[in-house]
């Protein structure tokens, strides 16, 4: 059941923000709702086989008593709380059936309901504080501290709360950006992924924006500060996770709601089948046996327990593909989903830039390999992510890189470094070709013609002319194209595409992946409202990303589910379900494995009804005996439970997948 996140206490962000240690995750035993569902646990593995072995009552009748006590008190404590509010709550309706199977010698039996009730109270309460843990962990990535420059040009080490709009903060290579501002003075290349999704850094220059939390380069750079800390990006990310989870509507499974006017009718019906037999003279012993009977066999236990197997099934059988789906709920909504909405950078991308053209200038340069084999071995001290893609380029050809020498790193236009004697200089064609303009035109063409395509143009430079250009992209995942069709075919929509890159990459990628909905250069606000919009319109959305700057859509969306291997930890928490093994392909054969469920779901509440309504129309007929009831009653639960588990199977999952590719 989705949860909505609780705010920190109070002077518990104060604390992460001035430096001293975040609070960590929530540990296990640290919430009651566990502690008591693994007493409750304890206890009931105590019993059971005491009871197996034929021991005296009195050595596991207590344990069971305990069980009941400690596992059903706190659900048994909120329904008569909300009864007050004149609600029904299935929970407290599953501690009165518990009781009333005790009442009649099943004691194991109710003793096992509330353990199992109580289990689901324990993961539900620890889902919403692992994924609280995340919304304030969020605040880690910002700095504690920034170094504040004077008028007078003296530095200053303060918390960055204490900064104010106007103010001059120099950010060092290698420190996180302390507070969101506009570069004064300097150029870098900052790593801004965490806000926009962007795979590669952002060159930085006087008059560019920087974002707090995201990580400098090799450059340093003087910023005047034009956001309060409590109004930076971050911080209203945070913000929007914790409103959207608060805001979206708490769900229940469909049988549950059902169940709200079901237990109200079966409680009054069971008062009426004591009540009436009573007034006219049947023995009291007999009305309350044949009360609590038709209490078993009316009970919604059996229809709850016809709709959870299909369900668990299936998110079993999606876990053993590397889909974690987290709770039952959620499984029954990804089948309800009818738009899809894809991040790019991790998502439909691999995440990691490539290189994907290597092109030699005409005129006797260097040829193919050897223009990679220069490049590479300039970029090798490099820590940039376009020196590792050039690096590791030159690997998979396994070229024999050669000792540079002279090594050096300009922030925003690349580096330099002697190479077999010849002077190689490797980055950015706007900026190298100030020293080559003879070369200018072509040199110019051809890199317009990489960057029209989706790349990133890098020129090399040997002894002064240029010898080639470098296209470097972010891979589209093998699966992007197949995985859009399979949606598009699934929902009747084709999925949009909302990304913080660049509109010219997100375009080229869009194309290749057969998506016309693109919406580019968004920020994580932006992300959430386009998703609002496409709800605001009836649909209900689903989410694939696996970036910070994905949370707040992730939590505003139907359903969110997000990339495993390099999502971030808020991305993770904050999603309905996880991709472990990163195959965008499991996304559509996870929404057909719910319909499929949903439709078992169907079978089994139609099952369960016959049995429910021949039961219950043999007990106020004729007598039913209670032996025959509760038989009656379990083998119908037995028979929809052995329907369910069909999902276990792996063929299970290949349908899914041939409903998906037809």
């Amino acid at each position: 059941m989705t949860s909505t996140l609780t705010r920190p206490p109070a002077g518990q962000a104060t604390s992460v923000r001035s430096g001293t240690a975040p609070r960590g995750r929530t540990r296990l035993l640290a919430l009651p709702e566990v502690r008591w569902a693994v007493a409750a646990t304890a206890l009931f593995l105590l019993a059971l086989p005491l009871q197996l072995a034929g021991a005296p009552a009195w050595t596991w009748g207590p344990l069971y008593a305990l069980s009941y006590a400690t596992g059903g008190w706190e659900p048994g404590w909120e329904g008569l709380k909300a009864l007050k509010d004149k609600t029904l709550d299935v929970d407290l309706l599953m501690v009165v059936a518990a009781l009333g199977a005790a009442s009649i010698g099943q004691v194991m039996d109710g003793a096992l309901l509330i353990v199992i009730f109580a289990t689901s109270g324990a993961l539900e309460a620890l889902a919403t504080a692992r994924t609280a843990d995340s919304v304030r962990g969020l605040l880690d990535l910002a700095p504690a501290t920034a170094t504040r420059i004077a008028a007078d040009g003296a530095e200053d080490t303060l918390p960055v709360e204490e900064l104010a709009v106007g103010d001059i903060v120099l950010v060092r290579p290698g420190e996180r950006v302390g507070a969101d501002g506009r570069v004064l003075e300097g150029t870098s290349e900052v790593d801004q992924a965490s806000i926009t999704g962007e795979p590669l850094p952002a060159a930085k220059q006087p008059g560019d924006e920087v974002y707090a939390g995201t990580l400098n380069g090799t450059g340093a750079l003087r910023v005047r500060v034009e956001r309060d800390a409590s109004d930076s990006v971050i911080a209203r990310i945070v913000r929007m996770v914790e409103e959207a989870s608060e805001t979206k509507a708490p769900t229940q499974l469909f049988i549950e709601k059902v169940e709200q006017r079901y237990s109200l009718g079966m409680v009054a019906a069971t008062l009426a089948v004591f009540g009436v037999p009573l007034a006219f003279g049947e023995a009291f012993s007999e009305a309350l046996l044949r009360a609590m009977t038709f209490m078993i066999v009316a009970s919604p236990c059996a229809v709850v327990l016809a709709t959870m197997p299909p369900l668990l099934s299936a998110i079993a059988n999606a876990g053993r593909h590397g889909v974690l789906v987290k709770s039952a709920v959620v499984m029954e909504r990804l089948g309800q989903v009818d738009a899809v909405a894809l991040d790019k950078t991790g998502t439909l991308t691999e995440g990691t830039p490539r290189v994907t053209d290597v092109r030699p200038l005409p005129g006797g340069g260097p040829a193919e390999e050897e223009l990679l084999r220069l490049a590479a071995a300039a970029e090798h001290p490099s820590e940039h992510p376009l020196a590792r893609a050039v690096v590791d380029a030159a690997h998979q050809r396994r070229l024999d890189l050669p000792a540079a020498r002279d090594f050096t790193s300009t922030p925003g236009v690349g580096v330099s470094a002697v190479v077999d004697g010849r002077t190689v200089e490797v980055g950015a064609p706007a900026r190298l070709l100030d020293d080559t303009r003879g070369a200018a035109s072509p040199v110019a063409a051809l890199a317009e013609d990489l960057e029209r395509s989706g790349r990133t143009a890098v020129l090399v430079v040997v002894d002064g002319t240029p010898a080639g250009l470098l296209g470097i992209a972010d891979r589209p995942r093998p699966d992007a194209a197949a995985t859009v069709r399979a949606l598009t075919a699934l929902t009747g929509t084709a999925p949009a595409l909302l990304t913080g890159d660049n509109p010219r990459a997100a375009a080229h990628l869009a194309a290749e992946a057969g998506i016309e909905d693109v919406r580019a250069g968004l920020l994580p606000q932006d992300k959430m409202a386009a998703v609002k919009e496409m709800a605001g319109a009836g649909r209900k959305v689903l989410v694939v990303g696996d970036g910070v700057n994905d949370a707040p859509a992730l939590a505003a969306a139907h359903i969110g589910v997000a990339m495993g291997r390099a999502g971030s930890d808020l991305a993770l928490e904050t999603a309905d379900a996880v991709v472990v093994r990163d195959e965008l392909a499991a996304v559509p054969t996870t929404v057909a494995l719910s319909r499929r469920a949903r439709k078992l779901v169907v079978q089994n509440l139609v099952i369960a009804g016959v049995f429910i309504a021949g039961l219950v129309t043999w007990d106020l007929v004729g007598t039913l005996p209670l032996p025959l009831g509760v038989a009656g009653h379990e083998g119908s639960t037995v028979l929809v439970g052995l329907n369910g588990l069909r999902l276990l199977r792996d063929a299970a999952w290949q349908r899914a997948a041939a409903d998906v590719a037809a």
